[in-house]
């Protein structure tokens, strides 16, 4: 906590100057206060005129809307710091220029579109399109491994470094000193002395009361290399855009990936919130290059040296590690793109479910898109069930989470909760055939305002895991019904209020 309160009190000196200039400026323009009113009034209109046209969910817009008509002063200002993509911009340039940084990376395999193509016309469809809008690749899976629980996947992580002959690359949401880092920071040190290119990021705001400059300082003094994402040095309009991805890479022959983040709560060395429910995967062979490509991007857009091309290029155990079954595909989102990409995916994976889709999240504030999608699956008689948190890690948020519950309990989705603790998993399976882990939650800051990684899986060894981990953790929760979650005038006029203010959250 102390550490939050030095970082906040850092920012006083910025925010004082904001605010002297806004007193300054409104104190000069004060006898053309109608004028300006009248300009600002004006600005406001074009402003809702924006917001109608652009492709932003219903609920966001709907936000926006009544902050800017109920406050045009205010509002258009927020707006125009936090509420629209043109404030991306900065993050943009840099992506672009790390994104270009790279050398070319594989294409899809063809013999994995084949198959896809042959057994699965429609779902081949939304891998092209999930290709051609992120430029990450379909490859086949070799080896793949499934874990229920943060301390299995920490345990398997722990033997992988061991084994690193060239890089070890580490970017998570939260690092924090403990059990699980400290562990790992011990063998990366000992890599590091034997010519080992260590790298770690970790944002800023994930990490804001848990890890900081001394921190970074630390492992520098180790030979590790370590930057923040997106430092909070002021107010500013790329404030909201977090990196929310979790992976480690190791010599580009292997990838973890999933829910975890780096601190002992995590592996449940740490009780915080009872236990804690995570999921994670271990991936080997071709498909470890997109994780390679996908930190190098950041780490080029970001930090003061480059990754050396050479380095990049996939490691020739990977290349010629033999195929098992399926094929995967994994990618990054971003709040830069036009478009909502997990937000689409999700939507568009429901639609092709015949039997069932089932969800792990630990939080559900869904936009119009993706509330219709769940509700028309299960209207249609798919069995679709989410699996939520039974003790909140955010009682604002699962308050906001819950308000969601009634139309989707109306439309026959089964809605779970986790009784012993807290589900931070984020995946789902559908019909056997389809799986996707990574760290999108189903919630508003996930799917439009966070950089997120998810792997898209089909026919991968490890989908009865997940179909059998969700299964089990099922039965150590309870059921909500429309019976047990109230239906009161007061409930229904908190809840209106709650969904309309989710995008906040």
């Amino acid at each position: 906590m102390n550490k939050t309160i030095r970082r906040i009190i850092g920012l006083i000196p910025a925010v004082l100057l904001q605010i002297l200039w806004f007193v300054i400026l409104t104190q000069w323009l004060a006898p053309f206060s109608a004028l300006i009113g009248l300009l600002l009034s004006v600005f406001a209109i074009l402003f809702v005129l924006h917001i109608m046209l652009n492709r932003n969910e219903g609920t966001y817009k709907t936000l926006w809307l009544l902050v800017i008509l109920g406050l045009p002063v205010l509002g258009t200002v927020l707006y125009l710091f936090f509420g629209n993509k043109r404030t991306t911009k900065p993050i943009r340039k840099n992506l672009e220029k790390g994104h270009a940084s790279l050398p070319e990376g594989t294409k899809s395999d063809p013999a994995a579109e084949a198959m896809l193509t042959k057994e699965e016309p429609r779902l081949a469809q939304t891998y092209r399109w999930l290709e051609k809008e992120t430029g990450y690749s379909l490859q086949p899976i070799a080896e793949n491994k499934y874990y229920p629980l943060g301390e299995e996947l920490w345990a398997e992580m722990l033997k992988d470094l061991e084994t690193a002959k060239k890089f070890i690359y580490v970017e998570y949401f939260i690092i924090e000193n403990g059990v699980m880092w400290d562990s790992m920071v011990d063998i990366m040190a000992k890599k590091v002395t034997e010519g080992v290119d260590v790298r770690v990021m970790y944002d800023d705001m994930g990490s804001i009361s848990t890890y900081n400059k001394k921190n970074r300082q630390a492992l520098a003094a180790k030979g590790i290399q370590c930057i923040a994402f997106n430092p909070i040095v002021a107010l500013k309009g790329t404030l909201n855009y977090r990196d929310h991805r979790k992976m480690l890479i190791i010599d580009g022959r292997v990838a973890y990936s999933g829910g975890v983040n780096l601190a002992d709560e995590y592996i449940n060395k740490a009780l915080k919130f009872g236990h804690w429910k995570d999921i994670g995967f271990r991936l080997t062979g071709k498909p470890v290059e997109t994780y390679t490509r996908m930190f190098a991007t950041f780490w080029n857009a970001f930090a003061p040296k480059h990754i050396p091309a050479e380095t990049l290029q996939p490691a020739p155990e990977a290349l010629a590690a033999k195929p098992t079954e399926g094929c995967v595909l994994s990618y990054y989102d971003s709040p830069i793109r036009e478009d909502a990409l997990s937000n689409t995916l999700y939507a568009d994976l429901l639609s092709q479910a015949t039997h069932y889709a089932w969800f792990y999240t630990p939080y559900l504030m869904l936009g119009d898109t993706l509330m219709d999608a769940f509700v028309m699956a299960a209207e249609r008689g798919v069995d679709v069930r989410i699996i939520m948190p039974g003790v909140p890690d955010k009682a604002i948020v699962y308050r906001m989470s819950r308000s969601f519950y009634q139309p989707l309990l109306e439309a026959g989705v089964k809605i779970y909760e986790y009784t012993p603790g807290f589900v931070h998993a984020k995946g789902c399976v559908i019909d056997d055939k389809i799986c996707t882990i990574g760290t999108v939650n189903l919630d508003y800051r996930s799917l439009f305002l966070h950089f997120e990684n998810n792997a898209l899986f089909y026919k991968a060894p490890l989908l009865p895991d997940l179909k059998a981990d969700f299964l089990a953790t099922q039965e150590k929760s309870v059921e909500r019904t429309l019976d047990n979650i109230g239906n009161s005038f007061r409930k229904w006029l908190v809840d209106g209020v709650l969904r309309i203010l989710a995008p906040l959250c």
